[in-house]
């Protein structure tokens, strides 16, 4: 008989330290205990609820946004219209002239006479010139004009007395030929001092600078009380013609043909629109007034020039401008929006298609040929006729064949079963073989024999 013997560990005395903490422990933060466990069933009854709430998915995913389901996009409808060819091109606004206004002649500006950014007409005065030494420079020619004219007349005397005398034998030939050069000489110098006189009178006209074109003045670039000289850099002011300006623009030299046999056949001038750096809103509209004589062989391109009445000052110099060069009318055009078609290789081929919406509001891929571009419209020349309904936006998620939703319809798993069997549809009111179509039925009451 084999005799087991089992030995308990009392090792842990019951009243040790580490089973006497343990209670302490839970009666000193027992508020906090109880604060943590009932934020823990909270957050459970709350995750509980919004799990509740979630709407069941539909089966197969059907409805809005669901997998297999319809497609919410936007739609367009081709149209039989005209498109203008346009000629996109950068300008630079420049005006018709542009003058820096310099003295001709030196002294003291003596006085100012316009104002910074002010609109002048060709002829307004601008400055003055001290005068004062120009006046006697033109009294000293007109003097020796005078003095001379009386020596010429005198000697004209001489030669009719000596042209009198040299007949009757009294005086040599020569003395005749001496005074007849004599008058000669003295004619010269007048017209010496008549050419004097009207430098003078010119250089007194200096003076007085005028304007010589209308336009805009800028800064003045001198004061009054300055020592000016034509030599000076800067001039007095510079003057920009504003109305009409100009804008030099540049385009390729691809469109150079048909441009030059539209200008050729004559007609209505070319219309060009200036839009703002933007390109988002229209400045002015012009027409095109002149080509260059040359391709620029380092870019590739011909610079044009484009006149614009420039009415409302909207156009400043120098200012950068984005130009449309509207170039031939194109008619009975297809006509879609630009953001309908779309690049890929639905067909294994690269090439620029478009979803187009069947009857049964599903979508098949249509390859397409486009033609001009005239902003958010484009020609297609092939693959497309009016009437036919493209997609425009929703298209990224298609592929060829699928179901699509279109605005203002609703698809029908998002009605529900309660649509089905809604009074207005035939469905509810039953078909043969259907819960609806039954008839309740009635006992009949069994007879005495039974």
């Amino acid at each position: 008989m084999v005799k087991c013997e089992v030995v308990l560990n009392d090792s842990i005395d019951p009243g040790s330290p580490t089973l006497t903490r343990r209670p302490a422990f839970i009666r000193r933060h027992w508020v906090a205990l109880l604060v943590a466990a009932v934020a823990l069933l909270l957050l459970i009854a709350l995750a509980r609820y919004i799990q509740h709430k979630q709407p069941a998915p539909s089966p197969g995913g059907a409805g809005r946004g669901g997998q297999n389901g319809p497609v919410a996009v936007s739609v367009a409808t081709a149209a039989t219209g005209d498109i203008q060819l346009r000629v996109p091109a950068l300008g630079t606004v420049t005006p018709l002239a542009t003058v820096t206004v310099r003295t001709q002649i030196s002294g003291v500006m003596q006085k100012i006479l316009f104002t910074e950014g002010q609109t002048v007409r060709q002829g307004d005065a601008l400055a003055q010139i001290d005068p004062r030494p120009y006046e006697a420079a033109l009294q000293q020619m007109q003097g020796n004009l005078r003095r001379d004219q009386a020596l010429l007349a005198d000697a004209k005397l001489d030669l009719k007395r000596y042209e009198g005398l040299v007949k009757e034998d009294s005086i040599a030939q020569q003395q005749l030929d001496t005074q007849r050069a004599l008058v000669d000489q003295y004619s010269g110098t007048i017209e010496s001092d008549e050419g004097q006189v009207k430098t003078a009178t010119v250089n007194l006209l200096y003076t007085h600078i005028v304007a010589p074109v209308t336009g805009r003045v800028g800064l003045r670039q001198v004061d009054q009380g300055n020592y000016v000289t034509p030599g000076d850099a800067n001039g007095i002011v510079v003057i920009n013609q504003l109305q009409p300006i100009t804008v030099i623009f540049t385009i390729p030299e691809d469109n150079v043909p048909a441009l030059m046999r539209r200008l050729h056949d004559g007609g209505a001038a070319m219309t060009v629109e200036a839009y703002d750096k933007a390109n988002s809103g229209k400045l002015a509209d012009g027409k095109l007034l002149t080509v260059d004589n040359a391709i620029d062989v380092t870019t590739g391109t011909v610079k044009l020039r484009a006149l614009f009445d420039n009415a409302d000052g909207l156009l400043f110099p120098n200012q950068f401008v984005n130009i449309q060069l509207l170039q031939e009318l194109l008619k009975n055009q297809i006509i879609m929006p630009n953001s309908a078609q779309r690049r890929g290789a639905p067909n294994g081929v690269v090439s620029t298609f478009v979803y187009v919406v069947n009857s049964d509001h599903t979508v098949k891929v249509r390859p397409v040929t486009l033609g001009v571009v005239d902003g958010e419209r484009v020609a297609v020349t092939q693959g497309l006729k009016a009437g036919e309904v493209v997609v425009t936006e929703g298209g990224d998620r298609l592929r060829d064949g699928a179901e699509v939703l279109l605005p203002g319809a609703e698809p029908a798993a998002a009605r529900g079963p309660a649509a089905t069997h809604s009074p207005g549809n035939p469905a509810s009111r039953g078909t043969p073989g259907s819960p609806g179509s039954q008839r309740p039925r009635t006992r009949t009451k069994p007879s005495p024999s039974q």
